[in-house]
């Protein structure tokens, strides 16, 4: 490859780095309050018409293929951004796209703790918010990085998608070099750059639930 395409490779990397990273950040932002809302209307707070509307709302959002959600949503995307083109136009479809799906992990990893947490919560005096913020989540640590990362791996795929329609990233370059002008050795560097950003994110990722499951 020239130097050229070997500085386009790593901008292009830059720039899905940045798209998936910053769509993780406003997912966890949003998804964690969002899942936590679903677990507790369940189990600590009974809701039941509130539980079934938001797990109704994260289904829906959950069933959108994500190219179609990229193009349905540009509206949106624009009024926010003002434009349905770049990087910064792609955060939000990644970011729309990532919320229903994080916010159901989360529900799933609050599922999964011991249920006699709430009621020891209860039985010291511990209010609703002190049971979720003081033990829930600390409890929870690990198992939300582990969803953390799972989020931002697919997001790295949900990138790939976005370069398609002008987004940018590697995904732009795998389709204006490696598939319309018939270059395999861009295409191939793209998926091993793919492979090894997935990779160290995971392998961050389960080091830091490690880390934090010591503690």
């Amino acid at each position: 490859m020239s130097n050229l395409i070997v500085y386009d490779l790593m901008s292009a990397t830059a720039q899905t780095l940045y798209m998936v990273f910053t769509s993780t950040f406003f997912a966890v932002l949003l998804g964690l309050p969002l899942g936590t809302l679903l677990f507790s209307s369940s189990r600590i707070k009974h809701a039941p018409k509130l539980h079934r509307a938001l797990s109704l709302f994260i289904n829906i959002t959950r069933s959108v293929p994500f190219i179609i959600l990229l193009v349905a949503i540009i509206p949106f995307t624009r009024l926010l951004v003002g434009t349905s083109i770049g990087m910064n136009a792609a955060i939000v479809p990644l970011t729309v796209g990532a919320i229903p799906f994080f916010a159901r992990l989360v529900d799933t990893t609050f599922r999964s703790l011991p249920s006699g947490l709430i009621e020891t919560g209860y039985s010291m005096g511990a209010n609703s918010w002190q049971i979720i913020t003081r033990i829930l989540i600390p409890e929870a640590k690990p198992a939300l990085i582990h969803a953390i990362t799972l989020t931002a791996i697919t997001l790295v795929n949900y990138s790939a998608m976005a370069g398609a329609v002008g987004a940018g990233g590697l995904g732009t370059l795998a389709i204006n070099y490696g598939y319309q002008r018939f270059d395999g050795g861009v295409m191939l560097a793209t998926v091993v750059t793919l492979i090894i950003m997935v990779q160290l994110m995971q392998m961050c990722g389960d080091y830091l639930a490690k880390r934090y499951l010591h503690h």
